[in-house]
């Protein structure tokens, strides 16, 4: 933005229309609709508006996240007699602005140096994401399935209102205990899945992680298939009222569904 007001603009215009079109002051001024009186007033320095705009430019710098409200309360307090239009004009014809804040970025999930692109053996990698809906009465529920990606075999899916962590290690849990552990896990960079508790668990039970890179659901195609086949062929097609209890890790990954 031009450091110059609006009349040192104008009076500038006049100038440029002067040299360019060689014309006379007067007429100028009538093109660009600026008063011969103005156009010839020459600007006064103003020693207390510079310091101002000096200590405007310090309070920014200190404060970046202050606008020019903010900025007002701060010169009232530090003995300025200023209204807040005068400092807003000041604030504009300086250029100063508030930065756009930029949202926090979630540390990723570190995933297994070397790994399969496809599995090839059951057992090898398994693949999970939450799938969410609600009941009648605008609830929301979670779901969990937890696929093979070998066999295309659902060996888990859980229901409940909230899910976190822990629970996402009882339903592996049970899948472990009933089928042993696989390779590979492969999952999105979701907070429930790079959960530091998760991760412990995972080392501790050798099986490596497959984070997704954010943003892209097409490098966990199984998940992404058998969650939309869920959608398509039970979730849009059943309402859902009050659910009973969840069976237990162990029941759920005892009796796998096969899409």
């Amino acid at each position: 933005m031009s450091n110059k007001s609006g009349q040192a603009r104008k009076r500038a215009a006049v100038t440029h229309v002067q040299q360019q079109l060689a014309v006379s002051q007067r007429q100028a001024c009538r093109a660009v609709t600026q008063p011969r009186s103005t156009q010839r007033y020459p600007a006064q320095p103003n020693a207390g508006e510079h310091r101002l705009v000096k200590q405007l430019q310090q309070l920014s710098r200190a404060h970046p996240r202050y606008g020019y409200r903010r900025i007002t309360a701060l010169l009232r307090r530090d003995g300025w007699r200023v209204n807040r239009k005068r400092v807003q004009r000041l604030w504009r014809r300086e250029g100063l602005q508030v930065p756009v804040a930029k949202p926090k970025r979630r540390a990723p999930g570190v995933a297994a140096g070397t790994y399969p692109r496809r599995a090839t053996r059951p057992n090898e990698v398994w693949s999970y994401d939450f799938v969410h809906d609600q009941t009648a009465d605008g609830r929301l529920l979670k779901w969990l399935p937890v696929v093979d990606e070998f066999t295309r075999e659902c060996l888990a899916l859980p229901v409940e209102r909230r899910m976190n962590g822990a629970y996402a290690i009882g339903t592996l849990a049970g899948c472990v205990a009933a089928r042993g552990a696989p390779a590979y896990l492969r999952s999105d960079n979701g907070p429930e899945f790079i959960a530091g508790l998760v991760q412990q668990w995972l080392a501790s039970s050798g099986i490596a992680t497959l984070y997704i890179p954010p943003g892209c659901p097409w490098e966990n195609p199984f998940s992404e298939s058998f969650n939309g086949k869920l959608r398509d062929e039970f979730l849009e097609r059943e309402e859902l009222h009050q659910p009973g209890r969840s069976p237990s890790a162990g029941s759920r990954a005892s009796a796998p569904v096969q899409p």
